[in-house]
């Protein structure tokens, strides 16, 4: 998840306080970045939250040599290090590198390179109030280590992230899961994306199995969400599992929730078309965070009505209304973002999964509102020739109508026509590939 790890710092920064040290360049090509942040407090509420940053120290000193590192120490001021160095303190120094694996000599040696620094507590290796580390940069290719690393930080420990989640919260414990439920690790980074918090409202107007709304009722969001599938919302039919045949009763999204004591944030979840939102007019939701079917394992449908029903087949009873009618990729996303400039609260968040064909994708295909704006466009590889885009937007407008922005808005959606064949086009792919296999073997 590191194509996801700096959109969901910045949102974050933007969430708590703080900003990034230094040019945004550099943070593709180093694991260690380096942020202002105003206290220590912040610093802790922002690792509670991500699930891709793995640790968070408060930087001493740093250089491109040990030489350079010893200086920049000698630099710090000394009152910011007596608090935790003191008698009565004790404290342990470990060292970490990244690409690349040192002896236990080794470390050793920088440690001891370190005695100039005035420690005065006792060494504690097991249980140490404070931890002082050693992080050295290797570089990003492991097949070209350098003997020595582009760089050397060394800080004091504050806090770790939340990776723990991802395996807490995990699809393959969970009750109730169908064949697209969202990976843990995404969903948190998604409600990272639409900075989720405490008492907010979270809609997914393609809820599925609601695993995305897990993510966003565990940092204290209400959670709401729609789906067309019947089935899914009640959780009835096929079991998705391996030998297990039916649903059981608590097969639900409710029982998800109540899995993981969240129940009280459970809202409600209906039974209905994204194409045609059933909500009264108004501002109703902070965050949608939604992953749309791309036709692949999940169909892109809409409900029909009796006059879109194709000649020849004969008209329904006036009950009912055909389900069967397809729903454009293109007409999809229009919908989802006309749907949330008109219910999103200003810098409310939407936060969704654009499937595109690699080969044809340009900036240009990635779906636009006058009222909503693009904070991040990150993209994660389905296959050699697919992958799909996380867009982040933001309302920045009030909505006014909706006839207001048609016209502007279909000649902006045609570059993504070519995708509603998405389907074939991932499948064409996986014929070719296949075809390559076989006749690889047969040579």
């Amino acid at each position: 998840n590191a194509f996801l790890l700096l959109p969901e710092i910045k949102s974050l920064l933007s969430f708590f306080g703080g900003q990034f040290a230094s040019s945004q360049e550099t943070y593709g090509k180093s694991p260690f970045w380096i942020l202002n942040i105003p206290s220590e407090d912040i610093a802790r509420n922002l690792m509670k939250r991500t699930v891709c940053a793995k640790s968070i120290f408060e930087l001493w000193g740093h250089g491109q040599s040990p030489e350079e590192l010893y200086s920049s120490l000698k630099n710090y001021p000394v009152e910011k290090m007596v608090p935790f160095l003191h008698s009565d303190s004790t404290y342990k120094i470990k060292i970490h590198t990244f690409n690349k694996t040192l002896t236990q000599e080794e470390k050793i040696k920088r440690i001891d390179a370190l005695e100039f620094l005035p420690f005065e507590g006792k060494v504690n290796l097991k249980k140490p109030q404070h931890v002082f580390s050693v992080l050295e940069d290797y570089g990003l290719d492991p097949n070209r280590i350098p003997e020595n690393p582009h760089n050397i930080y060394f800080g004091r420990w504050i806090a770790d992230g939340q990776r723990e989640l991802i395996e807490s919260y995990s699809v393959k414990k969970r009750h109730f899961i169908g064949n697209t439920s969202m990976d843990a690790g995404l969903s948190f980074i998604m409600a990272n994306h639409g900075k989720v918090k405490e008492n907010d409202i979270v809609f997914d107007p393609f809820v599925g199995t609601g695993g995305l709304l897990i993510a966003s009722a565990h940092f204290g969001a209400y959670v709401y969400g729609t789906d067309i599938d019947y089935n899914t919302v009640h959780g009835l039919g096929k079991a998705t599992r391996k030998n297990q045949k039916w649903r059981g009763p608590d097969e639900n999204i409710r029982a998800n929730l109540r899995q993981y004591g969240l129940e009280k944030y459970y809202h409600d979840v209906l039974v209905s078309d994204a194409s045609k939102p059933s909500w009264r007019k108004g501002t109703y939701f902070d965050a949608i965070i939604t992953d749309p079917p791309y036709g692949i394992r999940e169909s892109t449908r809409r409900t029909g009505s009796q006059k879109e029903i194709p000649k020849g087949i004969e008209k329904c009873p006036e009950s009912h209304v055909p389900v069967s009618l397809s729903y454009h990729l293109s007409d999809m996303f229009l919908d989802l973002l006309n749907f949330a400039a008109e219910t999103l609260v200003l810098g409310g968040r939407l936060v969704y999964w654009l499937p595109v064909y690699t080969p044809e994708y340009t900036e240009e295909m990635v779906p636009w509102h006058p009222c909503l704006k693009l904070i991040s466009n990150c993209e994660q590889k389905l296959s050699s020739h697919t992958s799909r885009r996380l867009i982040t937007m933001e309302k920045v407008q009030k909505f006014e109508n909706r006839d207001q922005y048609s016209h502007l808005l279909s000649d902006h959606f045609l570059p993504y026509q070519g995708h509603n064949s998405f389907r074939e086009k991932y499948f064409s792919g996986v014929t070719e590939k296949i075809a390559k296999e076989e006749q690889s073997s047969q040579e």
